[in-house]
């Protein structure tokens, strides 16, 4: 732990105070402190760095970068964002379409439902490309609404007056195209079946052909195969001297469940920190001027928790290993513009 207003807390803590943040830029530049050498070095980075898997399941990733600068962390959650590429649909041919749903917002609905595809076996399609096996997945829609001739005459209830009034992603059918059925191996669908389309009544019907295409979230959200993708910086409180009794209870009452718990030792009812990660930083402090001076706010600096949480498209923790092959194709662009820079 860095002690409180010296060097090391400049250089590696973000301190919380009552009236401001202090120790919000980034300082760890060669020069900027005297005694202390911050030039980048590969050694030292590679020592440093770490990456920490906290929680994982099919939709959501929690993972620990620790060793790294802003930027670089920043960069990532832009890359999770907009440049890790999906499939979705880009191109919806009306044939019929009698619902009250406008052509063109049947259209946008369509684009918007994730489509559980694996990018990795597509190419980028441009307008000059005609649609085959290699680049475009087609879907069918083809519903329509009619009176239920079993439903009881008193019946006011929908779901037993009508047959298909309600259009669900479930009714899209994927229409393999070459041989997309032999080779790919694969059963292409949205990856919910209950996102509700549009809502029908008796004679009216939707009868729609969708073509997706690879694209990236920069182009268009559809295409983006995150839910969310954020960071923050790790948490550190510090209980500056011992507090027990009534102050220990309103200073627990002061944090998120779980960061502060009341330990009895020796009859005495004292205050301890047991899971710092789990507070949102409310402040809440700062409203207890007995309580204000003795508790220290402060967030790790170079210690990101990463939460992805992924559309349904792809897995998770395929999400963050993708978004690492874009960031290192990045590198090595730049690395090949400096080079032929240099031989100019």
């Amino acid at each position: 732990m860095a002690a409180p207003g010296g060097v090391e807390e400049m250089r590696s803590r973000v301190v919380l105070g009552e009236f401001g943040v202090r120790n919000v830029h980034t300082t760890d530049f060669p020069g900027n402190y005297a005694g202390y050498d911050d030039s980048w070095d590969k050694e030292k980075f590679e020592k440093n760095f770490r990456v920490d898997v906290i929680h994982m399941d099919e939709s959501t990733l929690e993972f620990d970068m620790v060793g790294i600068d802003a930027a670089i962390a920043n960069a990532f959650r832009r890359i999770l964002l907009a440049e890790v590429p999906t499939m979705a649909v880009e191109k919806v041919f009306v044939y019929n379409n009698t619902s009250i749903v406008q052509d063109e917002i049947l259209a946008h609905r369509l684009g918007l439902i994730p489509i559980r595809a694996d990018p990795r076996l597509f190419e980028y399609k441009s307008e000059e490309d005609e649609c085959d096996e290699i680049n475009t997945l087609q879907f069918q829609l083809k519903i329509k609404c009619s009176k239920n001739p079993q439903a009881a005459k008193e019946s006011s209830d929908p779901n037993e007056l009508y047959i298909n009034h309600k259009v669900y992603s479930k009714h899209m059918e994927w229409v393999p195209l070459g041989s997309q059925a032999d080779n790919l191996n694969a059963d292409f669908r949205p990856v919910h079946d209950d996102i509700l389309i549009a809502q029908l009544r008796p004679g009216q019907e939707i009868d729609v052909l969708m073509h997706c295409v690879k694209g990236i979230g920069k182009d268009h959200a559809k295409f983006s195969p995150v839910a969310t993708a954020s960071y923050r910086l790790l948490p550190e409180i510090t209980l500056l001297q011992p507090i027990e009794g009534e102050a220990a209870e309103r200073l627990k009452k002061c944090f998120s469940p779980g960061v502060i718990e009341i330990q009895e030792i020796k009859g005495k009812k004292l205050a301890r920190v047991a899971n710092a990660r789990l507070d949102t930083f409310s402040r809440e402090i700062f409203r207890h001027d007995d309580l204000k001076t003795l508790v220290r706010l402060a967030r790790v600096r170079d210690h990101y928790i990463f939460s992805v949480e992924s559309t349904g498209v792809l897995p998770p923790d395929v999400l963050v290993s993708e978004a690492i092959k874009v960031l290192m194709g990045k590198c090595q662009r730049f690395l090949e513009e400096l080079k032929s820079i240099q031989r100019k």
